[in-house]
């Protein structure tokens, strides 16, 4: 008997026209936003076929770029038999109506709706989901009659910047619904948030510095998470590779323990409704006592993925955190570019997370800028408040301990939320 012909079952990858608009008062320079682009295309699973770009000192309100370019866009896609146009800035619903009305037999999406696409890939907790599906319902609630148009349709298919309900039909899709939605999501993550919040105020309460790493997307934060806490947070060379938190414990030299959670990466550009729907997540960094701002050092964009770290630190209203600049991946570039960061970023520590080159540097800081936010107290506890003495072991730095007959001495190096704890135990104030 004959075999069965075998057919290939994977879905062809899609092919990705980008469009970029040159600004001239831009902080990132049109290649480089492309070329960030580019890798949020492969990280989503397509294929860039092709670029186009145009200067302008202001967007066209109808179709963002001009009328001429809208022609030359619906040329190249029938040129590089594309399937997919993605414009590196946020479309208005009216603006991307109107460009899948001029370029025919096309998806149309921006720069958010792929980001948003991404991280309906990545996201693994329950949590993760819910935050992603919120930014994806208040990203198409203004979009519906345009937007909803090409997603379900058949003749469209799924793949990059479809992942927007799926399995949903046009007639299930109406504001109404997508309103009902959204408010079910948003019950379903305050249950999760009071959750992470009664873990976050047991931590707090607690007393143990909290350490929270930031830093733009693919800098290497779960490589470093692990590095110095001997985990096993997932690690990959790709964008949003993370995005739900991770917390770890992590001992200094001097024996102190604290927590170092790793969080979601920032990118150029991060759309506000992600800003909002991860507020839960980026919590951790606002809650935290000190911020290790990741920097890849060999990136050639570094300062401005610096500066769009700082943007968004800002925005969420962690700007006035204490902070040390981690400059990792220092392993990927020569001597000489290691010489020359450590003259221009004097305060910041070369670390490679694959190596472990600069960890005991980097511990050491952590330790000196904890120590700078505690104090040094001499307490005697009695005997029958013996839980006090392993409260202190377990949120202080125990400087010496001695057992005289009122109770044990200890000195100790309290964090802020502790020293109420051991106020009343207090037999003198050892300044530093």
């Amino acid at each position: 008997m004959a075999k069965e012909p075998m057919f290939e079952t994977d879905a062809p990858v899609e092919r990705a026209l980008l469009v970029g608009v040159d600004r001239p008062a831009s902080e990132w320079s049109c290649e480089e936003s492309l070329a960030e682009l580019e890798r949020l295309v492969d990280t989503a699973g397509a294929e860039t076929v092709g670029t186009i770009t145009q200067r302008l000192k202001t967007p066209n309100t109808r179709t963002l770029v001009g009328k001429g370019k809208v022609s030359e866009i619906a040329a190249m896609v029938s040129a590089l038999r594309a399937d997919l146009v993605i414009f590196d800035d946020e479309l208005t619903p009216t603006q991307q109506s109107n460009l899948e009305h001029d370029i025919k037999g096309v998806k149309i999406i921006d720069r958010t709706a792929l980001i948003l696409d991404i991280f309906a890939l990545h996201a693994t907790s329950r949590e993760g989901r819910l935050q992603v599906r919120l930014a994806q319902n208040q990203y198409l609630l203004p979009r519906l009659r345009g937007m909803w148009e090409h997603l379900a349709s058949n003749r469209m298919g799924g793949g990059v910047g479809s992942r927007f309900g799926e399995g949903e039909s046009q007639l299930e899709v109406d504001r109404r619904m997508v309103r009902k939605r959204i408010e079910h999501i948003r019950i379903e993550l305050a249950k999760l948030q009071s959750e992470r919040a009664t873990q976050r105020k047991a931590r707090i309460g607690s007393g143990i510095f909290r350490v929270a790493l930031a830093g733009y997307t693919n800098a290497g934060k779960s490589s470093l998470l692990n590095q110095l806490t001997d985990a096993d947070a997932l690690a990959y060379d790709k964008l949003f590779a993370t995005l739900d938190s991770t917390t770890r414990r992590l001992i200094l030299p001097d024996g102190r323990e604290m927590t170092l959670t790793d969080t979601v990466g920032f990118i150029q550009k991060l759309p506000t409704t992600l800003i909002e729907s991860f507020k839960s997540t980026l919590d951790e960094i606002t809650g935290a006592d000190l911020i290790l701002h990741v920097v890849d050092a060999s990136s050639p964009h570094r300062e401005a993925q610096m500066q769009a770290v700082a943007d968004i630190l800002e925005q969420i209203g962690a700007h006035g955190i204490p902070q040390l600049l981690v400059l990792n991946k220092c392993d990927l570039i020569d001597d000489e570019q290691c010489e020359a960061l450590a003259r221009r970023y004097p305060q910041g520590l070369l670390v490679s997370a694959i190596t472990g080159k600069g960890s005991p540097e980097l511990l050491a800081r952590i330790e000196q800028v904890a120590n700078a936010s505690s104090t040094v107290m001499n307490v005697c506890i009695p005997f029958d408040k013996g839980s006090f003495v392993g409260l202190a072991h377990e949120t202080c730095t125990i400087l010496s301990e001695t057992y005289e007959e009122s109770g044990t001495m200890l000195q100790l190096r309290v964090p802020p939320a502790s020293v109420s704890s051991f106020e009343p135990f207090r037999v003198s104030l050892i300044k530093q």
